[in-house]
């Protein structure tokens, strides 16, 4: 598996978007303000390449918030332009950016490609007409396929966000739009669940009883079913939840947040894993024992928040007669197993 990229990022926040859609407090969600010129990039990508790091991994200088292709034509340049020299030196292999899919044509792509960007991310949110109208986003299910169309015969490689408990949304419907999302071959998802923040128009409908978050449960349940979805098509899901910071934990209101959010859903997804092979197990060993073996890089994946997947299992007595070993070296995810006879020390799971 090629090993992630390492990423120079860059916040333009909320520029060159005119929405405000009900979710929206830009500023909370990059937690910076400040207006990025060629010459901050210019100084922060040497500052950055100093860093240690394994230096195999691909480089991308990425502009995060807002819509990147709907700044000035002039703006795009400076930026663009301001990280085309390390391009050329061979020491940043390409840009990434994001945008929103009314904001891509053939004619954009096509310049975006010949200034160094190689993934371009869209905020898609929703495949739902009535969600994406109630949520104030200003385009169409139709607008996000004709966007990757012109992305990719340019030769750009394409993501896609979707968030869940937006208003006016059903479980189906986000179900139905991460398969439609999957259907296009996206290089990779992000996955947000609604947060209201203060100064948006979401925390008005709430306060007027006109929006209901979604709990944290149900948030990280309505996640890991999208996740299976996109692990079925083989399209990695690169994030899942908003990067914590201490604006973004300030100004919010209500809605299904937690700074390790991503591995909530990881442990319910991995609980799943496990509680399945175990059943399987507890049905196939007769009178034997059973000895678990678990990556010890998943130790916490598979005790859980506060260890609440590791007592439902000895609830639901699937570790009864079980030795859970966690061996280092062994890659994660993978679940083994032995059938053993005589005395094991029943301890090892805790």
């Amino acid at each position: 598996m090629a090993s992630s990229p390492f990423i120079i990022p860059f916040f333009i926040a909320h520029q060159g978007c005119p929405h405000q859609c009900v979710f929206c407090n830009q500023h909370v969600i990059t937690g910076n303000s400040q207006w990025l010129t060629a010459e901050m990039v210019n100084d922060e990508i040497p500052r950055c390449l100093e860093w240690p790091r394994d230096r195999k991994r691909q480089v991308q200088v990425a502009f995060y918030g807002g819509s990147f292709t709907g700044l000035d034509r002039g703006r795009q340049e400076e930026l663009l332009g301001a990280v085309r020299p390390f391009i050329d030196r061979g020491v940043v292999d390409l840009i990434r950016l994001s945008t929103r899919p009314d904001y891509i044509d053939h004619g954009k792509a096509l310049f975006l490609k010949e200034r160094g960007v190689g993934i371009v991310e869209l905020g898609i949110q929703s495949f739902d007409a009535e969600v994406l109208a109630r949520s104030r986003r200003g385009h169409t299910a139709e607008q996000v396929a004709e966007a990757f169309v012109h992305l990719r015969r340019a030769g750009i490689g394409v993501g896609g966000q979707l968030m869940v408990g937006l208003p006016g949304e059903t479980t189906a419907g986000v179900l139905a739009g991460a398969r439609r999302l999957a259907s296009l071959r996206p290089d990779m998802v992000r996955i947000y669940p609604t947060l209201v923040l203060k100064a948006s128009p979401l925390a008005d409908l709430l306060a007027a009883g006109r929006y209901q978050p979604l709990t944290l449960n149900r948030a990280v349940a309505l996640c890991a079913r999208l996740k299976e979805i996109f692990a079925a098509a083989g399209i990695p899901v690169v994030r899942m939840g908003l990067q914590p910071s201490a604006a973004l934990e300030h100004d919010l209101v209500a809605g299904p947040y937690h700074p390790a959010f991503g591995e909530l859903v990881l442990s319910r997804l991995y609980f799943k894993r496990v509680r399945k092979s175990l059943t399987i197990l507890q049905k196939e060993r007769a009178c034997a024992k059973i000895r678990l073996i678990l990556s010890a890089a998943d130790r916490s994946l598979f005790h859980g928040q506060k260890r609440c997947s590791n007592e439902r299992l000895i609830a639901l007595g699937l570790l009864d007669e079980v030795e859970v070993v966690f061996l280092p070296g062994q890659p994660r995810l993978t679940i083994n197993h032995e059938i053993i006879h005589g005395s094991f020390d029943p301890h090892c799971r805790t």
